[in-house]
């Protein structure tokens, strides 16, 4: 059937997460309305060599932060689940004055937690996007501006090259003018409140992060610059703390066609301040001192893949990615993460359009400020249905 507009560039550029394009639509007054999706099953074996892996979210995704380090004993875990399937609407309607206003609404199951794996396996399904557009405006919940989905590589995992990615949805409004956009979005800081360690979420922000983008494509590729300034806020009467420090990012990203189907995708994200925008918040954006300050943690990521297209069935990802975080041992203490790094590749199968199938291979390490380190080895096979 035919595809709408305004849907066709938002799929076209979710397909890098697996997303599917749309394939039923119909009209409802002046409102066109799509819908699809995928239906995805997991099945991981988890081996980690310096601890237990516990019955956290890390066992269905990779989540650098939770790597095991200074465990005593070898554990290794299967694990089988089907929470990444997605179900999407996108809406396009004609308006009076000339122009279109598109919306769309995307779920999964992968942000609920629990879940009762004896005997439904039942989770409830969680906003990914939830949003419209009109003229060059975007209202809504979606991609960061400060995250470039086309740097993305396939993999079977949820994100892929996890530890040095931006990866972030949240609420926006976002103006796009040519290769050029600019946006406010929701603001929210992680601290580490003592040299114990530990997370201290705050939403004690006094203005929203704010992100300018350019984009450019050609031939030869697409390549993105990404700027991020953003407040860090913690207040506690009965601490006595009230303080803000600001933050900042820098992401150049890209993807190089090597030939017209085999390409290298790469990213390189850097700041003070990042915490939650990299790694899938593998370091708080900011730490306390002993004067009740806060102060920006500075942290680099970067990552590299190469696609390889054998034949119209067959292809392979190889994906590395690596965090560096550069801690203040005195503030943050020597339990704090320096550094997490990850490589992982992968086999495709195209059955179809709209079937796949593939399996992964991925070894991690994360090492802490003692010096401690942990390794994690997953290998991962998924099966998929487009629809």
């Amino acid at each position: 059937m035919k595809q709408l507009p305004f849907a066709a560039s938002l799929l076209a550029a979710s397909m890098t997460l697996g997303l599917s394009q749309a394939q039923a639509s119909f009209t409802v007054g002046n409102t066109d309305i799509s819908f699809g999706g995928f239906v995805k099953l997991d099945m991981m074996l988890n081996d980690t060599p310096d601890g237990n892996l516990g019955t956290n979210i890390g066992r269905d995704f990779y989540v650098p932060s939770l790597t095991p380090v200074g465990g005593e004993g070898e554990s290794t875990k299967f694990d089988m689940h089907a929470r990444q399937s997605r179900f999407f609407f996108t809406t396009q309607t004609k308006l009076e004055n000339g122009k279109t206003v598109g919306g769309r609404l995307e779920f999964d199951m992968m942000s609920t937690p629990g879940g009762d794996q004896r005997i439904s396996n039942g989770y409830s399904p969680g906003i990914r996007h939830a949003f419209f557009t009109y003229d060059k405006w975007l209202f809504g919940q979606t991609w960061s501006t400060f995250m470039d989905l086309t740097s993305l590589p396939e993999s079977v995992d949820f994100v892929g090259n996890t530890d040095g990615q931006i990866f972030v949805r949240q609420p926006q409004v976002r103006y796009t003018n040519g290769s050029f956009q600019f946006a406010i979005e929701n603001p929210e800081s992680t601290i580490t409140p003592s040299p114990d360690g530990g997370r201290v979420v705050s939403d004690d922000n006094t203005m929203p992060d704010v992100v300018a983008r350019y984009n450019h494509s050609a031939e030869w590729g697409s390549l993105s610059l990404s700027g991020l300034v953003r407040q860090l806020a913690y207040e506690d009467r009965a601490l006595q703390i009230n303080d803000r420090v600001m933050g900042y990012g820098l992401s150049l990203t890209g993807k190089v066609m090597v030939t017209d189907s085999n390409d290298i995708r790469f990213t390189i994200n850097t700041g003070k301040g990042l915490g939650r925008y990299i790694g899938l918040n593998t370091s708080n954006g900011a730490v306390l001192d002993a004067n009740g300050e806060l102060q920006a943690i500075q942290s680099t990521g970067m990552t590299l893949a190469y696609r390889h297209v054998w034949d119209e069935n067959w292809r392979t990802n190889l994906i590395y990615a690596t965090l560096r975080v550069d801690n203040d041992e005195e503030l943050t203490g020597l339990s704090a993460t320096k550094s997490t790094e990850s490589l992982s590749a992968n086999m495709m199968y195209q059955a179809s359009r709209h079937l796949q199938f593939g399996v992964e291979f991925r070894h991690a390490t994360r090492k802490l400020e003692s010096g401690a380190d942990g390794d994690l080895n997953r290998l991962q096979f998924m099966a998929k249905y487009d629809f």
